[in-house]
């Protein structure tokens, strides 16, 4: 896994060493060094790196003020301090940074920073579907349905239902409950009312710039779609 990795500090000879240091570590990639904070925003913008070696004191805008800016990010990047001052250790907690590295740096503590970022920012395991199924529960009876069978998911006043070309079925379970069993299907919200299995769509229908509506196998119904929803739509159906 390759890391992404900018060095933040004012004194050259500080940012030297560290990327003399990160040289050891082949899977760390030093993209860029900054010596200010707002010099790094620029970077950290552009590149998008995945750490930050960050010092503390520095002119202007401080380490720890940096990385309270960025937690606004949608995905902002895991923090290292690296320091000469141990009196901000709590505020990098509050930050969540990934470790704490005090100036003259130790290539052990160096060495488990970067095993702790690693632990961070490794992907989390996606489990594999289950092989159970929906259960419907009728008057006499419970239908099992394959979730792979399904064309969609809509909710309707207090009442939830599940259509397959077999038919409409009542569930007791909420939108968003069955949101969560089928996140590892091909299941996308299109609406806050509906969630689509994106293998059984045939059309996107434009009306006007801000009215969608979708079309499944199989089908009659014209499914909205909410205007916040079609871009990632589009993303996730075409190649």
């Amino acid at each position: 896994m390759e890391i992404r990795a900018v060095i933040i500090d004012d004194e050259p000879l500080s940012r030297q060493e560290l990327l003399h240091l990160l040289s050891e570590h082949p899977d760390i990639q030093v993209i860029g060094e900054a010596p200010s904070a707002e010099k790094a925003m620029e970077i950290i913008l552009t590149k998008e790196p995945d750490v930050l070696f960050l010092d503390i004191e520095m002119t202007g805008m401080n380490g720890v003020e940096l990385a309270e800016t960025l937690q606004h990010m949608k995905k902002p990047p895991a923090i290292i301090f690296a320091t000469a001052y141990q009196d901000y250790a709590v505020k990098a907690f509050r930050v969540e940074a990934v470790d704490y590295l005090l100036k003259p740096f130790d290539e052990n503590q160096l060495a488990q920073a970067v095993s702790r970022l690693k632990m961070r920012l490794k992907p989390a395991e996606v489990k594999p579907p289950s092989a159970g199924r929906l259960a419907v529960q009728s008057e006499d009876r419970i239908i099992y349905l394959e979730p792979d069978e399904l064309l969609y998911v809509y909710r309707e006043g207090r009442d939830t239902f599940l259509v397959s070309e077999k038919g409409t079925y009542p569930t007791k379970l909420s939108l968003k409950e069955l949101e969560q069993k089928l996140k590892h299907y091909s299941f996308f919200r299109v609406h806050k009312g509906y969630l689509v299995n994106i293998k059984k769509v045939e059309e996107l229908v434009s009306w006007s710039t801000n009215v969608f509506e979708l079309k499944v196998r199989n089908s009659e119904k014209l499914i909205p779609v909410s205007r916040n929803y079609v871009k990632e739509l589009r993303e996730t159906l075409e190649l």
